[in-house]
């Protein structure tokens, strides 16, 4: 039932067969009446209100238009009976109040025959009879999100192969010399050249062989890209030296982006459902096309006690943990379209934007200190440990054998923040103690691709091993291996997706692939083969709590804890593996958890890739082609 958020009316789905149910299939049969909604006004004011019966953008195939008095309460109803043709319906709701902007809300469902539905396809999202894939929401309208803008360029592009405008040659076998200094150097030399009409300076080739690093390379500028003579035992290794924990490399613009606040208006919906695209505002004037904005989600205290995180059970004999406070989500996104109070943006929210815990805003963004254009390829990463310093502790707890644990070593080979337009590709790493790639909080359209990881060399514990490591958002991540991670593929807290693992595998693991901890949103395990946890994790890591909401797992294999958080869901679709419970019995909270929704669990499904058929339905085949491209070993060599 959804309730009245802004004290507008109440308003009530009724229907005797439609499940109302948030994270639930809404499934009508053809031939069943349409739903009625049950409207409530307030006792203080006088309400017209308009209700549209819609499938996809054609005209409203129904449409009721009432005034209530205050106090009023109507079952409001539309004639006629579900179509046989099938498809996805909302019914719009717009509610004006006199002095008010007028306020929003929205319910859905699907008119399907379930048994229609082949076996081999997924029952919640499958390809229709002209082949184009049809999402079935719940009666909110959340459903399974679009993932196609994840990646470079915001998905669909082939990585460039940049000319190489400045060469380095290693220093001379068995030389103990440290090499950063002049790589830095090659790195700034680069970044004074003009960038071109394609927004490249150029790329520094480092020939093959070995480059000692004892400090920290810097990429500061757009249109960079290192690149090596491969990753290979006898292409280009970046060798770090020296007893010291740090990054290898990082790629930093100048500043995060900048919320203009003075830009800010309202989200009018009373929900906005995870998925969607399209919302009003109170004033839309502020806003064209084109423009770079965050959709900000708020989560206010009355939220936070909804889903339980204000009263996480305390860690037993240890204390420490923290229960959840108020936050929001920014979800970076462009404006394609401005309709009078609509707007309409790029890629949709994947959270749901609900009045009564705290609504929303859109706000126009400032990330002009992001750098952009920058790439990271065709290199071995390594790096030097002391192999005396041993554990046998996984976690805390007694292993089998004794493994390498030094900690003062490289930690990350690559940490990417503030830029956009970035990518890493065919990088093998050995050696490192937390990951190969992190994508970090204020990075975004990041590609990595055909990297491997090996060799992890630290305690295995909380904060080591996340080989790839994902904060920020609208990343793609495809085709990357890892042994001896603890959190291979793993995401954040608080990570405002929607962000892909496409093709990845990971073995020999320590612990599970996962989003992390504290409501980290709309992430996709796109046939990924390894342990996936996506949970409450109750008391760990300090009270890490329900850790992934708006999670879609896709002919995924492994072991996988699937769960249901309140207010939001988690999908498993074509899933083959052991579906496994979370905990041990009240190991890390008594209370009750619902599962996920598991679909086809025991055997896969088509479409084989749900973010490759995304992909080709927004942008062709072509697009889907370019993004699976495997690159040159080497890229292009200089004035080519």
């Amino acid at each position: 039932m959804m309730k009245d958020q802004g004290q507008v009316a109440d308003i009530v789905l009724e229907h005797p067969s439609l499940v109302r149910e948030i994270g639930l299939p809404a499934v009508l049969r053809p031939g069943a009446a349409w739903p009625a909604l049950r409207i409530h006004t307030p006792a203080r004011a006088t309400i017209s209100a308009e209700l549209r019966l819609v499938s996809g953008r054609t005209p409203a195939i129904r449409r009721l238009v009432v005034t209530m008095e205050a106090g009023e309460e109507r079952k409001l109803s539309f004639e006629g009976s579900a179509s046989g043709g099938g498809g996805v319906y909302e019914i719009g709701v717009q509610l004006n109040a006199d002095g008010s902007p007028a306020c929003y809300d929205r319910f859905a469902f699907a008119v399907a025959d379930e048994a229609g539905i082949p076996p081999e396809q997924s029952s919640i999202a499958y390809l229709d009879r002209d082949g184009s894939m049809t999402y079935v929401p719940d009666y909110k309208g959340n459903r399974i999100a679009d993932f196609s803008h994840c990646g470079y360029q915001g998905g669909g592009v082939r990585l460039p192969d940049v000319p190489a405008r400045l060469e380095l040659e290693p220093a001379e076998a068995g030389s103990e010399a440290d090499d950063t200094r002049r790589i830095q150097q090659a790195i700034d030399e680069l970044s004074l050249l003009p960038p071109g009409e394609d927004g490249f300076r150029g790329a520094l080739l480092l020939k093959r062989g070995v480059y000692r690093i004892a400090g920290t390379l810097t990429i500061r500028e757009s249109g960079i890209v290192l690149r090596g003579e491969g990753q290979g035992e006898d292409g280009t290794i970046l060798h770090g030296t020296g007893a010291v924990r740090r990054d290898l490399l990082q790629v930093r613009g100048r500043a995060a982006p900048v919320l203009l606040e003075n830009t800010a208006t309202e989200i009018t919906d009373l929900y906005v459902p995870s998925g969607a695209r399209s919302f009003h505002v109170a004033d839309a004037s502020r806003y064209t096309v084109g423009d770079a904005v965050a959709v900000i989600r708020h989560g206010n205290a009355e939220w936070i006690g909804a889903i339980g995180m204000d009263t996480i059970v305390p860690r037993p004999r240890v204390g420490g943990t923290k229960q959840w406070e108020a936050f929001d989500l920014a979800f970076e996104r462009i404006v394609t379209a401005v309709e009078g109070d609509l707007i309409t943006v790029d890629a949709p929210v994947a959270n749901a934007i609900e009045r009564r815990w705290g609504g929303g805003r859109l706000v126009r963004c400032d990330d002009a200190g992001r750098i952009e254009q920058v790439g990271i390829e065709n290199l071995r990463i390594d790096s030097d440990f002391n192999p005396d310093i041993t554990d046998c502790q996984v976690d805390g707890k007694p292993g089998l054998t004794s493994y390498c644990a030094d900690e003062s070593h490289v930690a990350n080979f690559v940490v990417l923040d503030r830029v956009k337009n970035a990518w890493v590709r065919d990088v093998t790493g050995y050696h490192l103690e937390h990951s190969l790639v992190t994508i970090d909080r204020h990075a975004k359209w990041v590609t990595v691709q055909d990297c491997t990881v090996r060799d992890m060399v630290s305690i295995i514990t909380g904060g080591r091993r996340y080989a790839f490591h994902v904060t920020g958002q609208l990343s793609l991540v495809q085709r990357c291996d890892t042994e001896t991670a603890r959190h291979a593929f793993v995401f954040d807290a608080r990570v405002c997706g929607p962000n892909v693992f496409l093709d990845c595998e990971s073995r020999i693991d320590y612990n599970a692939s996962e989003p992390h901890h504290r409501w980290s949103v709309g992430g996709l395990y796109d046939n990924v083969r390894a342990p996936l946890f996506i949970r409450d994790r109750g008391w760990m890591g300090s009270g890490h709590g329900w850790s992934g909401a708006n999670y879609v797992t896709w002919n995924a294999e492994g072991p996988l804890t699937l769960q249901q958080p309140p207010t939001a869901q988690n999908y498993a679709v074509g899933h083959i593996g052991e579906q496994k419970p979370p905990f041990l019995p009240n190991e890390h909270d008594p209370r009750p958890r619902r599962d996920g929704f598991w679909d086809r669990h025991g055997r896969h499904v088509e479409p084989r890739s749900l973010y490759l058929r995304q992909l080709a339905e927004r942008l062709g085949e072509q697009a889907v082609r370019s993004v699976t491209a495997v690159s040159n070993d080497c890229g292009p060599q200089p004035g080519r």
